[in-house]
C-alpha cells in the first residue's frame, strides 16, 4: 500500500465509491461503538497519538480481535493517519514471505532515511503460516515497524507464541443495535453518504440491522442497495410544493436482501460458541433455543454430520439412563442424515434435537464413568478376584482361577451374592441414578442389587482365601 494512502483515501469520498468506504471515519472520535477500547489511555489511543512515535511506552504491536465488520481495518487506518506514520498493508490471503520481506525492507529504509515510522497492517493474520509469522518477528522486536494485525479467530490459537507475547491483544466488542442505528443515521444525512436524498422508516432500520448480523460494513452495503433500488425505480413526486423523498421501507429491504447474514465462522470462535450454546440449550431442556442454534448452524453451512454427532453425545451425556431410548433415536437420526443429506436432513436433525431437549435429564452415566476413570488413573485397580479370572487350562485352575465362582443365572433373581470389585475398591459406588425418567425405576432396583452383593462379599473373600491357600500348597 503506498505511503500516500490517506491523501488517496480522502479522494474515496467520491460518490462512485461504496457507501461503506465513503463513511469510513477518519479519527478515533468518529468511530461508532468500541467505547471501552478507545477510552483515554487505552493502547489504541496512545498509539494513535503523534507523541507515540519512537516512544518506548506506547505499544509497538497490537492484534485486533473481533467479528467481521466491527472496525478492525478502520482502526488501523486511523492509528496511522493520526500518528502521521506511513501505512503498509498485507493480506494474509494473498501475501507470501517474499511480500512480507519487501514491505519490511521498505519500512526499514524509510525509518533510516527519513526517520518516519511505518504501520504494517496484516489483515486475517490467522491465515499466515508459522513461517510467515516468524518472518515478522525481527522487525517487530527491533521496532522497525508498528505492527497491527486483524483476526476474527482467537489469537491464542492462531498466532504464534513469540508474536503473541510481543503484542497487545485488543478484543473488539460486537456493535449493538444502537451503534448500527447511529451508523445508518449518519449515512443517510452525511454529505459523504446519501446526503439526505432518501428517508428510511424505523422498521426498515431494524430490518437492515437484523439482516446485517452486527456487521457495520454489511449494514451500509444493504442500506446502499436499498437506496439504489428506490432512487432507480421510484420517481419523485410533489407534495405541498416540495419534493417527497424516496423512502426505504421494510419491503424495499426485503427485496434487496433475501436472507440475513449469520455471524458464524466454521473454523473460529463462532463455531464453538454456537455449538456450546446448542448443547447447553439441549441440556437445559429449552427446546426452542436448541432449535434456534440448530437453525443458525444449518444456515451457516455447518456439516450436518457434525451436528448429528453433537446430538448423539448430548443424548448420552445429558439424558443417559433417564431415557435410554433417546440414544437409539439420535443414532438413527445420524444414520438417516448421512443417507438423506440436506436440505431434508434438517427435519431429521430437528426431530433428534426435540427428543433430547424434551427428555428427562440425567448425567449419572457421565459422572459414573468419570469417577471410575479417576480411580483407575489414581492407580486404584488391584488384582482381579480369583473367582472371576479365566481358567481355560488345568494349570490355571490349579492356581485357583475361577474357583468358587457363582453363575449368576443360577441364583435367585439372577444376582449371585459374590464380590466383583478388586479388594482395593470394595464398597466403591460410581453410578448414582436420579429420580427422573427411567432412572426413577433403576434406583430402587439398584439398591436391592447392591444389598444382595454386599451380603456376598464375605463369602467371596473366604473363597479367595481358600483358593490362595490351595495355590500356595
Amino acid at each position: 500500500m503506498p505511503e500516500d494512502l490517506f491523501s488517496a483515501a480522502d479522494a474515496t469520498q467520491e460518490p462512485t465509491r461504496p457507501l461503506a468506504v465513503r463513511m469510513r471515519p477518519t479519527s478515533l472520535d468518529d468511530v461508532v461503538g468500541q467505547h471501552r477500547i478507545l477510552a483515554d489511555g487505552s493502547p489504541l489511543r496512545r498509539l494513535a497519538s503523534p507523541s507515540s512515535r519512537r516512544s518506548l511506552t506506547a505499544p509497538s504491536s497490537i492484534i485486533l480481535f473481533g467479528p467481521p465488520g466491527v472496525g478492525k481495518t478502520t482502526l488501523a487506518y486511523i492509528v496511522a493517519r493520526q500518528s502521521d506514520r506511513a501505512f503498509e498493508e498485507l493480506s494474509a490471503v494473498t501475501s507470501g514471505v517474499k511480500d512480507i520481506r519487501a514491505v519490511l525492507a521498505r519500512a526499514h529504509e524509510r525509518l533510516v532515511s527519513s526517520g518516519r515510522e511505518t504501520v504494517l497492517f496484516v489483515d486475517e493474520v490467522h491465515r499466515f503460516s508459522k513461517t510467515q509469522q516468524d518472518a515478522l518477528l525481527p522487525s517487530v522486536e527491533n521496532r522497525d515497524i508498528t505492527f497491527i494485525a486483524a483476526t476474527t479467530e482467537n489469537p491464542s490459537f492462531s498466532v504464534i507464541s513469540p508474536l503473541l507475547s510481543r503484542s497487545v491483544v485488543v478484543k473488539l466488542d460486537p456493535l449493538d443495535r444502537d451503534d448500527l442505528a447511529e451508523l445508518v443515521r449518519r449515512a443517510i444525512t452525511s454529505p459523504q453518504g446519501l446526503d439526505d436524498r432518501v428517508t428510511i422508516t424505523p422498521p426498515a432500520v431494524d430490518d437492515i440491522i437484523r439482516m446485517a448480523g452486527g456487521d457495520a460494513r454489511k449494514t451500509l452495503t444493504i442500506l446502499e442497495a436499498a437506496a439504489g433500488a428506490i432512487t432507480q425505480h421510484q420517481t419523485d413526486g410533489k407534495e405541498s410544493g416540495g419534493i417527497t423523498k424516496p423512502t426505504i421501507t421494510p419491503d424495499v429491504v426485503a427485496n434487496v436482501m433475501d436472507r440475513a447474514t449469520i455471524r458464524y465462522d466454521k473454523d473460529g470462535d463462532d463455531h464453538y460458541d454456537v455449538a456450546s450454546a446448542f448443547i447447553k440449550s439441549m441440556r437445559g431442556s429449552d427446546v426452542d433455543a436448541s432449535l434456534h442454534y440448530l437453525a443458525r448452524m444449518l444456515r451457516a453451512g455447518e456439516d450436518p454430520r457434525f451436528i448429528a454427532r453433537r446430538i448423539i453425545i448430548a443424548s448420552a451425556e445429558e439424558v443417559g439412563m433417564a431415557a435410554p431410548q433417546i440414544l437409539q433415536t439420535t443414532v438413527a437420526a445420524a444414520q438417516a442424515v448421512a443417507l438423506v443429506g440436506m436440505p431434508e436432513a434438517r427435519i431429521i436433525l430437528s426431530e433428534a434435537v426435540i427428543a433430547v431437549a424434551t427428555a428427562p435429564k440425567s448425567n449419572a452415566s457421565y459422572n459414573a464413568i468419570n469417577a471410575a476413570l479417576a480411580d483407575v488413573d489414581a492407580g486404584l485397580s488391584g488384582p482381579v478376584p480369583l473367582h472371576l479370572r479365566n481358567a481355560p487350562t488345568k494349570l490355571m485352575k490349579q492356581w485357583g482361577n475361577h474357583e468358587g465362582y457363582q453363575y449368576a443365572h443360577d441364583a435367585p433373581g439372577a444376582i449371585a451374592a459374590q464380590q466383583y470389585m478388586p479388594d482395593e475398591l470394595v464398597g466403591r459406588e460410581y453410578y448414582h441414578p436420579n429420580d427422573r425418567g427411567y432412572e426413577r425405576e433403576i434406583g430402587p432396583r439398584l439398591q436391592r442389587i447392591r444389598d444382595i452383593l454386599d451380603g456376598g462379599r464375605g463369602d467371596a473373600r473366604g473363597n479367595e482365601d481358600s483358593a490362595s491357600n490351595h495355590h500356595a500348597g
